[in-house]
């Protein structure tokens, strides 16, 4: 479910984009404070967003600091840290980590479970200053693997899986803010999941795996028709994650996190329907 919550760096301005990066090493920098070396290697742009996210709506001062690291060894560069660049960390493992005892329980990937038994104890922090959060990511991860080994067809009852969880993931505390987070995160968890089924619906086909688009291909769907319904579901669900966003009194990091919602969350659909013949073919809110 990693890699779709990024920017889309052509429409960002310049600025804009030096302060994400910045952000981005800002939760490097909490996983290996928090974590180590071996937290880092499990750092995505999907936790950024959240930081990014949380550290606009309280408005938290951050840190500026400016450091080298194993990336970027001949210079400093900058990083903006928060405390919710550590919990995006916790986050992060926690999701890592779950995500890996799915991967072995799925295919028995001896890598998958030699890594999730590394990071178990790393974990343990985690859940102990985020057990509301943590005790979602489980619960929708095994709701999620039931819908999948039962083959759901409903679309909503699959996705819905894990817009639960990324809505406890973005409810950091309960406030007058939660409904709002919630709804964004449900919406966008969603779009998450229907977008990774979207990608990889050619190869599960191949393959015979889950999917729930599978079985628009076993109706007789035409590949126009199945193409039309990813889109309409795609942007329903795009569009309730946006809504959520704007009901949130945020002022700092607008364009940055609008950038996210309305186009950057569309990179990985606009790179698979990109026409052969080199024209552009943008999809957004």
């Amino acid at each position: 479910m990693f890699g779709y919550v990024t920017i889309n760096k052509a429409e960002l301005k310049v600025k804009d984009y030096d302060r994400y990066h910045a952000f981005y090493c800002g939760l490097c920098h909490a996983l290996k404070k928090r974590y180590g070396r071996l937290g880092q290697f499990t750092l995505t742009y999907d936790m950024t967003f959240v930081t990014l996210l949380l550290t606009s709506l309280y408005e938290e001062k951050s840190e500026h600091l400016r450091e080298h690291c194993m990336v970027h060894p001949a210079s400093r560069h900058d990083i903006y840290y928060n405390k919710f660049s550590d919990y995006g960390a916790d986050m992060n493992m926690l999701l890592t980590y779950y995500k890996l005892l799915d991967d072995w329980d799925d295919d028995r990937d001896f890598k998958a479970l030699i890594m999730a038994g590394l990071l178990k104890r790393r974990c343990k922090r985690a859940v102990q200053e985020n057990p509301r959060q943590a005790k979602a990511i489980k619960t929708y991860i095994v709701e999620n693997k039931a819908c999948e080994n039962a083959g759901e067809k409903d679309f909503d009852k699959v996705a819905g899986c894990t817009g639960r969880m990324m809505a406890e993931l973005l409810c950091f505390k309960q406030d007058e803010w939660s409904e709002y987070l919630r709804q964004l995160g449900f919406y966008l968890g969603k779009f998450i999941y229907l977008m990774d089924a979207y990608d990889d619906l050619d190869k599960d086909e191949r393959d015979g795996s889950y999917n729930p688009l599978r079985q628009l291909i076993k109706a007789g769907w035409s590949k126009e028709q199945i193409e039309a319904k990813a889109y309409d579901m795609l942007m329903m669900m795009g569009a309730g994650a946006a809504a959520g966003f704007e009901k949130l009194p945020i002022l700092e990091n607008t364009d940055i996190l609008r950038n996210i919602l309305y186009s950057g969350i569309w990179g990985k659909y606009n790179e698979k329907t990109e026409p052969r013949n080199g024209e552009k073919n943008e999809r957004s809110i």
